[in-house]
C-alpha cells in the first residue's frame, strides 16, 4: 500500500500539465497548496472453482440515521442572508 502511495505522489510530481497549470496561478499572483485525498481499499480475494480470480467490494457499515426537531424560527441577519446568495441558496423571505 505504501509503494501505491508513493507511485500516486510521483506521478503527480512529475506531471508537466499539473506543473504547468500551478505556474500558471503562481503567476497570475497567487500562493498555490494542492491537497488531495484518497482511499484505497483492498481486499484478500479467494478464487472460485473455474480459477478465474473474484473481487469482493466491502460496503461500509450503515450509520445510525441522526435526526432532530426543531423547536422554532431562524433568525437570518443581512449577513447570512448575503453569505447563502452568494453560495446560489435560496432563503425564503419570511424569515427575515
Amino acid at each position: 500500500m505504501q509503494e501505491l502511495g508513493n507511485a500516486i505522489n510521483d506521478s503527480l510530481s512529475e506531471s508537466d500539465r499539473i506543473a504547468e497549470a500551478i505556474g500558471e496561478i503562481k503567476r497570475a499572483g497567487y500562493d498555490v497548496f494542492l491537497v488531495l485525498e484518497a482511499t484505497i481499499g483492498f481486499n484478500r480475494r479467494d478464487e472460485d472453482e473455474d480459477g478465474d480470480e473474484e473481487v469482493e467490494l466491502t460496503e461500509r457499515p450503515e450509520e445510525p440515521k441522526r435526526g432532530f426537531e426543531t423547536t422554532g424560527k431562524i433568525k437570518f441577519t443581512s449577513q447570512d442572508h448575503r453569505f447563502l446568495r452568494a453560495l446560489k441558496i435560496a432563503v425564503d423571505d419570511d424569515n427575515r
